[in-house]
């Protein structure tokens, strides 16, 4: 046939497309692609948290725990009878944890019991008065690693609400996790040593030498993406991988608040015939998420995303399977919390078999799910099965489809209902509603306390100069005396 390409200049392009995509994605992710790795998917607390607790029995060497939450329940204290017969036995265990995801569910006694137990702590970015800012930056990892050659990531924490009621009156939460031996989990293994090195420089870790190099386990290839405040790694990958994908898109996320970007992404995917599916949850433990992730369907449905809700308890699994190739399993949400401004970790893993897994697991979790369409009364109906459909080009190029793609934050969704009301619906109205009691408070404080309002914002001001000056110093400081080694680069 006339214009069809020979067998042999077929293969040669696939071979320079995958090249190109390999240098892409180890730019966009700043993560190169580890070979020799086995990796395991497991699904929910019930086949995580035994995981964990078997490899931590096994350790030699040493333990490295970093979690966003670690609750002082029965699940949280019996991971910590286990850290603390680790620690007898001579095993270096060291556990970060996060100031602001430890509130209200650990106290101060907690982690002075697994001190004293000969466990080192740190903790992420408490208050501080010289500091303001720094403690909105948040430590949202969820990682073990087991003398160098074991790594856990997941978007499970410590706590009795990945469990369920301890009497079954409560389902357990739905989460994803993976666990990784070969060289990778040494790249995890590096993220923990370095993220305990910056809380506090003065103590660096010196038992590198312990952890020796890790062998090749299997013949999974995978990238260790760390999500850094301003660094976008994952963000950028996530976007390259909307681009580049030709035939689905399939996500789970917690707490979807996505950027206009990364939305307009997603619909372009779709326009182009791209299967592109998001499963998110019907019912949060952040209430007002849920309202912001809704405002935001309307564009996705236009374009021919399809979007369902869970219907069981708490959904906090991370994860996105691109064209039966790409898969990515982590702490890292669709928002801009995560891409931006939290310490994060993903894995992400280019292995057919193991994409097949999630993909099964994603239709699985569909058999549980409402999928939300949209109608002139924009109503719910159950999940149907899968099929051919025609999307409709017009409306998604019209006046509907264009604003809606920009009503991503709640400034956007005042000025739709001041200049278009038509295209705003029921799931708007409750970011709008919250929207406008802020701005009126903020109007009566204005007109009722004007003094007040200027002193204050005196006071914030003058503090943050402070602040700033006392950075500058530090800094020059720095700078004269040199910056500290990077020992972490030595393993």
């Amino acid at each position: 046939m006339a214009g069809t390409l020979p067998d042999w200049e077929t293969v040669e392009r696939g071979k320079l497309a995958r090249r190109f995509a390999d240098r892409a994605l180890s730019r966009m992710a700043g993560a190169p692609l580890i070979s020799g790795n086995r990796i395991r998917l497991l699904r929910n607390a019930e086949e995580n948290y035994p995981a964990w607790m078997e490899a931590i029995r096994a350790a030699r060497r040493i333990i490295h725990f970093e979690t966003y939450i670690f609750r002082s329940d029965l699940i949280g204290l019996e991971f910590a009878r286990l850290l603390e017969q680790k620690a007898g036995e001579g095993v270096k265990v060291r556990l970060i944890y996060d100031w602001f995801g430890g509130l209200g569910g650990t106290s101060f006694g907690f982690w002075r019991r697994l001190r004293k137990a000969g466990i080192e702590v740190r903790c992420f970015h408490p208050p501080r008065l010289d500091d303001p800012i720094e403690w909105l930056s948040r430590d949202h990892r969820k990682i073990i690693t087991v003398d160098g050659s074991i790594a856990f990531v997941s978007g499970l924490c410590v706590g009795q609400n990945w469990m369920g009621g301890a009497d079954g009156d409560i389902a357990p939460w739905r989460d994803t996790g993976v666990m990784i031996e070969g060289p990778a989990a040494r790249e995890v293994d590096r993220s923990f040593r370095q993220m305990w090195d910056a809380l506090d420089p003065r103590r660096p870790i010196e038992d590198m030498q312990e952890s020796a190099d890790a062998d090749a386990a299997g013949s999974v290839a995978l990238r260790i993406v760390p999500g850094e405040p301003g660094r976008a790694g994952v963000y950028r990958l996530d976007l390259l991988t909307a681009a580049l994908a030709r035939k689905s898109i399939w996500l789970t996320d917690a707490y979807f608040f996505a950027t206009p970007s990364y939305i307009q992404s997603l619909r372009a995917a779709a326009l182009d015939g791209v299967d592109v599916r998001l499963l998110v949850p019907r019912t949060s433990d952040i209430p007002v998420v849920r309202a912001l992730s809704r405002f935001g369907y309307r564009s996705l449905l236009e374009a021919g995303v399809r979007i369902f809700e869970w219907n069981g308890s708490m959904l906090h699994a991370k994860t996105a399977v691109v064209d039966d190739h790409w898969s990515r399993v982590g702490s890292t949400n669709l928002n801009l919390a995560s891409w931006l401004s939290n310490f994060e970790l993903d894995v992400v893993v280019e292995d057919q078999n193991f994409a097949r897994l999630v993909k099964q697991m994603y239709l699985d979790d569909l058999a549980n799910a409402t999928e939300v369409v949209l109608t002139e009364k924009a109503r719910i109906r159950p999940l149907q099965p899968p099929r051919p459909r025609r999307r409709s080009r017009r409306a998604a190029r019209g006046s509907a489809g264009r604003a809606a793609t920009g009503v991503m934050a709640m400034g956007s969704t005042a000025g739709a209902a001041i200049t278009r009301p038509r295209l705003l619906g029921r799931a708007e109205a409750p970011v709008m509603f919250t929207a406008a009691l802020i701005l009126l408070c903020v109007s009566v404080l204005a007109a009722l306390f004007p003094r007040t309002l200027s002193i204050v914002l005196t006071i914030g001001c003058g503090w943050m100069a402070l602040v700033l000056l006392l950075k500058s110093f530090r800094l020059r400081h720095l700078g004269a005396a040199g910056p500290p080694a990077d020992k972490s680069r030595k393993v």
